[in-house]
Formats: structure tokens, sequence, C-alpha cells
């Protein structure tokens, strides 16, 4: 009897395991987890929200005052209950404003962020007279460019008194390196290379067709504290009436207008206060 007892547990060890059907299935990847909760908190209201409510304001090309939901849809490459959603929220603080035939225009908000960049760097008491005089010495277009990161945008211009001229569009992000605007900011914030450092050693540069076909443009750095560059002041025109001499008799009109204005920004009126010998020799 006590042999069988022993013997008996054995027999039954192999009926106690777990019958196929019970065995559990392939456990959920913990990171795909991970990446939806991420996902989903980005979208509730983190980075990508605020990308997607940028790109909203950024559908709108310039001359153009109103814009159908099914259209911001499109240059968004949004849906339109998340257009809306992201519109209906701009509203809110006044980015955007919806009209009574239901299209969406900019809101005053937009405007009145964009008259404080504006206002950033001087622009009625300083920059726009600059320009005019500027206008008036040279006869042509005057501009003023900033660099914002990678590009260089037209924070100011006057119309020249010329029944043919060259038309900018005021804070269209253009190329650094096409144009004498843009050549000059890479000069003086200390791009290397001959080409930059000869525009260094005479204080501006010209340019004909670089950037558009049939445009040339003469321009000089403006500086302000403690010789920080600012940005760049041009002038521009059809190459027909600015041919390279001409360019190169008006540059030192553009080089005296962008001292005085330096000077003017710096917070110091005389324009009697010495420049570098050699501009090569500035840095960043």
């Amino acid at each position: 009897m006590s042999n069988r007892q022993k013997v008996a547990p054995r027999t039954r060890a192999p009926a106690a395991a777990k019958p196929p059907s019970a065995t559990p299935g392939p456990a959920p990847s913990p990171t795909a987890s991970v990446l939806a909760d991420s996902d989903a908190a980005k979208e509730s209201g983190g980075v990508i929200a605020v990308t997607r409510a940028l790109q909203l304001l950024e559908a709108f090309a310039l001359g153009e005052s109103h814009l159908s939901l099914a259209l911001l849809s499109r240059r968004c490459g949004l849906h339109k209950t998340t257009v809306l959603r992201l519109a209906r929220t701009l509203a809110l603080s006044g980015y955007m404003v919806q009209r009574d035939d239901g299209e969406w225009r900019l809101g005053p908000a937009a405007g009145w962020l964009g008259a404080r960049y504006q206002a950033g760097f001087d622009v009625q008491n300083v920059l726009e007279p600059a320009l005019r005089a500027l206008t008036q010495a040279s006869g042509e277009s005057a501009a003023f460019y900033v660099r914002e990161g990678n590009v260089r945008t037209c924070l100011v211009r006057v119309e020249g008194p010329q029944a043919l001229r060259h038309h900018a569009r005021m804070g269209e992000g253009l190329p650094l390196d096409k144009g004498s605007p843009g050549r000059v900011i890479l000069a003086f914030s200390g791009e290397p290379g001959d080409v930059y450092e000869e525009i260094r050693r005479r204080g501006y540069h010209c340019s004909i067709g670089e950037r558009e076909q049939g445009v040339a443009t003469v321009s000089a750095p403006v500086f302000g504290m403690h010789w920080r560059l600012l940005g760049s002041v041009c002038i521009s025109g059809p190459a027909s009436r600015l041919p390279m001499p001409k360019l190169e008799t008006l540059a030192q009109t553009v080089v005296t207008s962008a001292n005085a204005l330096s000077y003017a920004l710096a917070g110091n009126t005389s324009a009697t206060s010495a420049v570098p010998a050699r501009a090569s020799h500035w840095h960043p």
C-alpha cells in the first residue's frame, strides 16, 4: 500500500498541465503604448498643436483677405475638423476672425504682433525717415533687411519716384546668399570666403540679377551698439537703369545712409564717431 501511494502522484502530474487553449498570447509592446501616449499628449496641446496653429496663420498669402475652411484644410494638410478647432482657438485670442459667410481672416492680434515686431527696430522714428532720405538722394526705392534664421526679410520699404521700379514684399523670406542685401548680412556676420572678405573690405556690395532677373541692388551694413549687426540697407531698381557703373557711383550714398542709420539706432547722433579701418576685422 505504501508503494502505491508513492507512485500515484507521478501518474497525476501530467494531468495537472494547462490545456493548449489556456496558453497566453504575445504580450503587447510597451514601446508602442508609450509612443501612442506621447502622440496623444502632443495632439492635445503640445508642440504639434502649436506648429499646426502657426501653419494656419501662415496659410494666408499676401493679398488674400479671407479663406474658406476647405482651402485652409488643403493648404495645411489637415482635416477640416482639426482646422476648425484650431481656428476657433486662435479666434479666442483675436488672431483669427470668422466672417458672416463662414470664411476666416486674420484677426487684429496678428496685426498687432507684426506692429510690435517692427517697433523693436524703431521703424517710425528712425528707419522710415532714413529710407525716405535715401530714396530722395538716390532716386531709387530703398529698403531695410534683417536676418531671421537662414533667410532675410524686408522690414521696411520706401518706394522710389520712378514709374519703373522693383517691388519687394515685406515679410517674405528671401535667400541670404542671393542678392546684395543678403550677401552683406552674411559678410558682416562673419561668413568665410573671398567673396565675403571682399565685401567686408569695401563695406558694401552690388549685384545685378543675382536673385531676380533684371533687378540691380547695392547694399551696406547697419550696426547697433558695440558694432552688433542689425541688418542691411539697400536701394534697388531695374538693371536697365542701374548698370554696374551706376551702382558703384551710388554705393557711397548707400554707405553714408547706412552709417547715419547705425548711429541713430545705436542712440549716438554724432556722425563723427570712428568706424573700423578694416571691416574685415569685425567679428559677430
